[in-house]
């Protein structure tokens, strides 16, 4: 298909709905452009090019039918294995969709792989022994973040217009700030984690998808909302489409500007400069604009959401090593992951739900904040796209912490709280990369989120794809 690659999802699912194009034509130009330039970014590490190919006629008759797509190897595919991005789980092969999975077939999309994530997820870049480094398609020297780092990669290099992505501390929105792209974390709640999870991360990790427009990531966000039978608990369901409501205007919203990286690390230059650009655009477009300190206790949230954190990779780690009758150890999991695992099988049953008491504290302590403002604006990441190996989860522990706290330090506070937060690409270094912004809003408004983010699609566009050398 000429120009492919130009076009967003809904573009596309309306030139398929007028009859202009087929999904085969649309999963034949994606298998092209993923076999001249994954290559060079290693974004698609489980190919599954032939049953695209096999089921293009066959779709579902949903909203996005025909749009080629893939999702996070953290998650089920039928018949595909879920590797997880480490060793421990190479050889695992589920029999099942994930609720999400099912949800993406509903609506039409073809699915054709997987995509590279870090081990368990746990890493702020994408690079492991056993996937390889994925590469940023603006700067292939750069991340693209993690742990959703392939599927960014995959769609700021034009493979797929969309691609499914999780956030369990920002692995949504630092791929997207990496790689240019909007990336939206949803309430708590808001879309389904099973059959296989109650929960992420106690709450802290939902799914989603990185997009290169934002009336994408209204129509994905339509197309999955909602509880499966069964879940434990789930947040609110639009009756209204996103979708039909993202060009409304938001209003004059009152906004908190906090500049402050949670790890107590200076924010780099380009970061703040990022946030200061777009304050005085939204001030010149209406909004009410202060710098507001967060009411947050930065030594003590760390130690909350580590202890939820560490708990859940332990049990994640262990639990497979229980069912091949191994223990954990550097020839099965990296230095970093084999770390956590040590410190949260140490963590007791009361340090658990003391961490979890308190995350619920703090999600109430922020509501109350939230009352005097409508959304807060921050940086997304606390430097711009670092170079890979910078960030390796197999180097010393203490290099790790410290490289890690002044590359993130703004995502996961909307984590711990349940509030959806969008990162969008407004800003690019001298070197030309990309540089996101963050907006959070009150649990359940992602609504006010995606409106302000067309208007600003619209004010300050952006490049919608990479040319990868």
């Amino acid at each position: 298909m000429k120009d492919y690659k130009q076009y967003d999802a809904v573009a596309l699912a309306e030139l398929v709905k007028k009859g202009e194009t087929t999904p085969a034509e649309l999963i034949d130009a994606a298998i092209d452009q993923a076999e001249s330039i994954n290559p060079k970014i290693n974004a698609i590490v489980t190919p599954t090019y032939g049953a695209a190919r096999e089921n293009a006629e066959g779709l579902n008759q949903g909203p996005l039918r025909g749009i080629p797509f893939l999702v996070k190897d953290l998650n089920h595919v039928a018949g595909v294995p879920t590797s997880m991005g480490s060793r421990l789980f190479q050889d695992y092969v589920p029999d099942h969709d994930g609720h999400v999975v099912t949800r993406f077939r509903n609506a039409g999309l073809n699915i054709m792989g997987k995509t590279n994530t870090p081990e368990i997820g746990l890493a702020a870049t994408t690079e492991s022994v056993a996937l390889g480094v994925c590469r940023n398609p603006w700067n292939t020297d750069h991340t693209p973040g993690g742990s959703s780092g392939g599927a960014a990669a995959a769609v700021a290099a034009g493979i797929v217009p969309v691609a499914h992505a999780t956030d369990g501390g920002g692995s949504i929105r630092i791929p997207a700030s990496c790689c240019g792209l909007v990336g939206l974390k949803p309430s708590r709640g808001r879309t389904p984690l099973g059959p296989d999870v109650g929960e992420g991360w106690g709450g802290m990790s939902t799914g989603h998808v990185v997009s290169r427009t934002v009336r994408d990531s209204a129509a994905i966000l339509d197309v999955i909302q909602g509880p499966m039978p069964g879940d434990p608990y789930h947040g609110p369901t639009d009756s209204d489409s996103f979708l039909s409501r993202v060009n409304d205007h938001p209003g004059s919203l009152r906004v908190a500007i906090d500049c402050r990286a949670f790890t107590g690390h200076d924010t780099h230059t380009e970061c703040l400069d990022a946030v200061q650009k777009v304050a005085s655009t939204l001030a010149r477009m209406g909004h009410l604009i202060d710098e507001q300190a967060l009411p947050l206790d930065h030594e003590e949230w760390g130690v909350v959401v580590s202890s939820v954190v560490l708990a859940n990779v332990a049990h994640t780690i262990l639990t497979r090593c229980a069912s091949l009758g191994v223990e954990p150890t550097l020839d099965l999991v990296e230095r970093n992951t084999l770390r956590s695992v040590e410190i949260g099988r140490q963590l007791s049953a009361t340090n658990y739900v003391k961490a979890i008491q308190r995350m619920h504290q703090l999600s109430r302590e922020m509501a109350a904040f939230m009352q005097d403002w409508d959304v807060i604006l921050s940086p997304t990441l606390v430097s711009p796209p670092v170079k890979t190996g910078w960030l390796d989860p197999n180097d010393d522990p203490d290099v790790y912490g410290s490289r890690f706290g002044g590359y993130w330090g703004f995502t996961n506070l909307y984590n711990a709280t349940g509030q959806p937060a969008i990162s969008l690409p407004l800003h690019r270094t001298a070197e030309g990369l990309p540089v996101g912004v963050q907006f959070a809003a009150r649990y359940g408004d992602e609504a006010t989120l995606l409106q302000l983010a067309a208007q600003l699609e619209a004010e300050v566009p952006w490049p919608l794809t990479a040319e990868v050398e």
